[in-house]
C-alpha cells in the first residue's frame, strides 16, 4: 500500500508501508532550544531566562547557542506540581 502525504514544505512524497511511522521511531530531542522551551512549558521568555539564571533551569552553551536539556524541564515540572 503507498500513501500521499503532503511535507512541511508542500512537496508530495510517498510512503510504502515499511516507511510509514518513521516520525514515531524519531528518538525524542535532549536538548531544545529557548522558543521551543517556551511553547513546550508554557512559561514566558523573561521568567525562563530568571529560572536559567537562579539555576532551577540547566542550560548547554555549544557555540552560540543555547541549549536547555529536556530533562531539566521535566524536573522543573515535576519540582513544582502540586
Amino acid at each position: 500500500m503507498v500513501h500521499v502525504i503532503k511535507t512541511r514544505r508542500g512537496v508530495a512524497s510517498r510512503l510504502g508501508e515499511e516507511e510509514q511511522g518513521v516520525d514515531a521511531m524519531q528518538p525524542e530531542p535532549l536538548t531544545v532550544r529557548i522558543p521551543a522551551a517556551i511553547r513546550m512549558t508554557g512559561i514566558g521568555r523573561s521568567k525562563l531566562y530568571e529560572l536559567i539564571q537562579s539555576g532551577d533551569i540547566e542550560i548547554v552553551k555549544i557555540g552560540a547557542a543555547t541549549l536547555i536539556p529536556v530533562d531539566s524541564l521535566r524536573q522543573l515540572i515535576n519540582r513544582n506540581r502540586r
